[in-house]
Order: structure tokens, then sequence, then C-alpha cells
């Protein structure tokens, strides 16, 4: 048997990724404020965290659940009801609205989780969080059910996509998917009285220390290829995940310098709706699943 979930094309179910085809493997279904403003609101957004992940990028600030081999006490739930319960409950703490982060191994699941809600009478805005590296056939699969796509485009650069995330194809991938996802959604982000988007596409672009070309070329490629109307988030929050062996210079933060160059080829290419992300920001956003809180 193979898994055709993702773009790797696995010849056996388990595959790159080590995502369990027989029942789901999810870590968390927590309240998330950290993400960008129409999507976190003012009480956070209804994340569900997925284990495992197609892309295992060796940087990956959630390495605690997103390797192939993940500690079995760290997943928290292991069927549709047991999420379809978690969000439930936590959408009484949030605003109305979930997000599928690192979904791709678990895309199938997608309908059955938000028919599931529906069947409770809830109807959250869906939210798709992906690190880019997605099948067409899939994007098109879930589309009724996702209302707002949250893709990365981490790389413009194969050789660098290959020595950080063992996908010499993302560029290529990425590129396509990011191309469905602007067909499906276009460039506008509507939002509700509260300011909490609907619908639409924000495209992330995580700066990585010795890559300032990279993140040009990314941002070029977006302004060239989808347009400079997208909302875009920069951000600058690297950070090396502690004990891991890193290649080049991702034993590092970022430095002024560089998010200073990055952060100015996004005015000059004339983007003008989304996020740029302070330097600072590498103090926060880091994940602790083995913690109740989760995010300090």
């Amino acid at each position: 048997m193979s898994c055709h979930k993702c773009p790797r094309q696995c010849s056996t179910i388990a595959g790159f990724c080590h995502a369990d085809s027989s029942h789901p493997e999810v870590a968390a279904v927590y309240a998330h404020t950290g993400e960008e403003p129409p999507l976190s609101g003012s009480k956070g957004i209804s994340n569900i965290f997925f284990a495992h992940c197609n892309l295992q990028c060796c940087y990956c600030q959630n390495l605690e659940i997103s390797r192939a081999e993940v500690n079995p006490s760290l997943i928290a739930l292991h069927s549709v009801d047991q999420i379809v319960d978690a969000v439930a409950e936590s959408l009484t703490r949030t605003e109305n609205i979930v997000g599928f982060v690192s979904a791709t191994q678990y895309s199938d699941l997608v309908k059955p989780i938000v028919d599931g809600l529906h069947a409770r009478g809830l109807f959250p805005t869906t939210v798709y969080n992906s690190n880019g590296y997605e099948s067409i056939d899939v994007l098109q699969d879930i589309a009724p059910y996702i209302d707002i796509y949250l893709p990365d485009y981490k790389y413009s650069d194969s050789q660098i996509a290959q020595r950080y995330s063992n996908a010499v194809d993302y560029p290529e991938v990425a590129q396509k998917a990011l191309k469905e996802m602007y067909n499906q959604k276009g460039s506008s982000l509507p939002t509700d009285d509260n300011g909490i988007a609907f619908r639409g596409l924000i495209v992330r672009h995580l700066v990585l220390p010795g890559q300032v070309e990279n993140s040009v070329r990314c941002l070029e490629w977006i302004a060239d290829n989808l347009s400079v109307n997208i909302h875009v988030s920069l951000m600058a929050q690297y950070f090396p995940p502690e004990g891991t062996a890193l290649p080049d210079q991702l034993n590092r933060r970022l430095t002024a310098d560089e998010y200073s160059q990055v952060e100015e080829a996004f005015y000059n290419l004339g983007f003008h709706r989304g996020w740029v992300q302070q330097l600072e920001a590498a103090d926060s956003y880091r994940p602790h699943f083995n913690d109740k809180t989760k995010f300090k």
C-alpha cells in the first residue's frame, strides 16, 4: 500500500512522516493567540495540532510533535470524535475559528471533523495552516471545507529546500500549491465586525539566518506570479531548536541587518497588506507540548 496525501507519494503507508493511517494523532487542541490578528482576534483560534509532518524541517519549532518518531505521551487525541469533542469545548473560549495545523498527512480527516462540528450546530471559520508542500488534488478535495488558507512559502532555492527539509522539489510544488490556493480564494481577506477573517489567503514567510537571498526571491515570486495585494506575513521569530544539530548558520538567531534587508524588499516590491514581525518575536511563540501552557 502507499500514501498519496502529499507530494512525496510514499510507497508505504507510514512513509516519510510516519503518520498512522489507522487513526489520527493530535497533540493538542489549543486556544492559540499567536496567529495573525484576523485569525487570533482577542480570544485566540482553536488550533488542532496534528502530530508528524510531511516536511520535517530541521529547525522546526514544533519538533516535539512534528518528527517521524513522536513520544506517545505527547499524543492526546486518537479519533475524530475526540478531536470534535475537544474543538467544541475549545470554541466556548475562543473566537469562532478553527485551525488545522500541519494537517497534510491527515488531510482526509478535514471533512469528517468539519462535518462532525456541523452536526453539533457549530459552524466555525476553518483555517488550513500548511507548510506549502501540498498536493493539488488534496487542495481541490478539501476546498469546500476550508475558508482560509494559511500556507508558508519557505524556499525559492531547491538546494536549500533539500538541505533543510529533504524536499528538493519544494519550490516547484509550493508554487503550484500557492497558485491553487490563490485561484480558490483570491487576494482579499474579508473580516466581520470584530475584525475576524472569514475567507481568504495569507502567505507566511519565515526569514532564516544566512538566507536573505532566499527570502527576497520568495517575495519576488509572490509579487510576480500571484499579487502584491495578497496578505503576506513576514516573520522574524526564528530561533534554533535546543539539542538539534543544524546546518549552515541555523544555529544562531536572525540579525537586525538580515531582517531589515528582507523587510526593505517587502516594501519595495509593493506589498501593502499583511504584517511584519518585530525582530524580538524570536523571544516569543515557543511551543512546549509537554507543558499545559503549550506556548510561552
